[in-house]
């Protein structure tokens, strides 16, 4: 049985094209599955009680963190984000849209910065050598604390955000898609931290949050542009560009990036580095759902843009509103909805 030799001694492995992509990991993909003959319940049990390390004060954490963020968004939107819409004087419907907006943004560049910076500015190598991700991996290994913060904060904002997606973000066509994204968001999370794939973790972290930093940004302008009764053309012009650098970095992060690092690190050379990888399969099949996800969601871009394009829409509006923008319903607080009792 051949160890793999110690990370610093190993030089960047060049990032593979699609093809390459494909056919190692279908192959390698392919004979685990024929090697794993007595797969099954038993193993996989044997597999969670042997390899899965998460105690119950770090979910404790979690959960008391989530509840912390929709406090803290509720108490932002009605003290910061509403006030702000009504001295810019924003149209009602964007009005209610801006603190949905202005919360994320807020979250995401804190995020996404903070990854940026491990896997740009410090020691870790993942970023320019996805393979390394596994190359010191072991059972229980302790979590480095600059990781396991990302992992808190990432993990207990996706917990608030299920709740979010529900009571308080405005209604959309793919807001169904946006909880099973959540949902299986929240999944990986939590389990690629208890199975000590956090490296991993990072990577992806990094590679999505900066499509939503440009989504929230890209959109706040949108909502800004048309306000105080006239229209405001610097807003217009970076919501234009911002959508044109949305959809770019959709295709290159999402669709590019993350097949070539991810994707072939975790199904191809993971059992390079870790033969008998606990739970394979399942962490690769998140990760394929979450691309699946992406895709669908790059068509809906597209399909945007050639409305954009055609000229089917005379101005850009709310990159998550496709169409029938009248008949989508914003979700009143519960404040609203109490105000609303008491003056009808």
């Amino acid at each position: 049985l051949a160890f793999p030799e110690p990370s610093g001694q190993r030089a960047p492995e060049p990032m593979p094209s699609y093809t390459q992509m494909l056919q190692q990991s279908w192959g390698t993909m392919l004979a685990a599955a024929r090697g794993c003959g007595d797969c099954g319940w038993g193993l996989a049990r044997q597999g969670l009680a042997e390899h899965a390390h998460l105690a119950p004060p770090e979910l404790l954490l979690g959960a008391l963190c989530a509840l912390g963020w929709t406090m803290l968004r509720s108490a932002a939107t009605a003290r910061l984000f509403r006030p702000l819409a009504k001295r810019c004087r924003l149209q009602p419907r964007d009005a209610a849209r801006l603190p949905e907006s202005a919360w994320k943004l807020l979250f995401y560049l804190g995020c996404w910065s903070y990854c940026a910076y491990l896997l740009l500015g410090t020691k870790y190598p993942f970023f320019h050598d996805p393979p390394s991700v596994f190359y010191d991996w072991r059972s229980g290994m302790a979590v480095p604390w600059d990781i396991a913060v990302a992992y808190l904060l990432q993990g207990s904002f996706y917990c608030h955000s299920i709740y979010a997606t529900v009571y308080m973000d405005t209604w959309r066509k793919d807001s169904v898609v946006m909880l099973i994204h959540h949902v299986v968001t929240l999944l990986l999370i939590t389990s690629s931290y208890a199975f000590r794939y956090h490296n991993v973790g990072i990577l992806v972290f990094f590679l999505h949050d900066v499509n939503d930093v440009q989504l929230e940004f890209t959109k706040l302008n949108i909502y800004f542009k048309a306000r105080g009764g006239s229209y405001h053309r610097l807003h217009g012009l970076v919501a234009n560009l911002g959508c044109l650098s949305f959809c770019f970095c959709w295709f290159w992060f999402r669709l590019y990036w993350f097949p070539l690092k991810v994707l072939y690190a975790t199904c191809h050379t993971s059992l390079v580095s870790v033969p008998d990888i606990p739970y394979y399969f399942f962490f690769n099949t998140l990760l394929l759902l979450l691309t699946i996800m992406n895709i669908y969601w790059f068509l809906y871009i597209m399909a945007f843009a050639a409305k954009v394009l055609t000229g089917q829409m005379r101005e850009l509006d709310d990159l998550r509103e496709y169409d029938s923008l009248e008949a989508q319903s914003v979700k009143p607080s519960k404040n609203d909805r109490v105000q609303d009792m008491w003056h009808p």
